[in-house]
């Protein structure tokens, strides 16, 4: 049997629906809270894809489609 994994552990692919909402309110959105979760996701991306061994394009493509889509957004806010 896998051992047991607290809720507040589990990653959110990993949440079942009923559970959700208690997942969510175990979350820190404190500033500090909301900081350390954007920086453990730049690292992680930053790990994946930037930093790496034998590096392609995969990383660099990602961010600018991101810039790309946003601009786009800004200057056709009327959609």
């Amino acid at each position: 049997l896998p051992a047991a994994v607290l809720l507040k552990d589990t990653k959110l692919m990993d949440v079942k629906l009923g559970q959700l909402g208690s997942w969510l309110a175990m979350r820190d959105f404190t500033p500090g809270g909301i900081l350390g979760a954007m920086r453990r996701g730049h690292e992680r991306y930053y790990n994946k894809y930037i930093n790496v061994r034998k590096g392609g394009l995969g990383g660099l493509s990602m961010v600018l489609a991101g810039y790309v889509i946003l601009s786009y957004m800004w200057s056709y806010s009327h959609i």
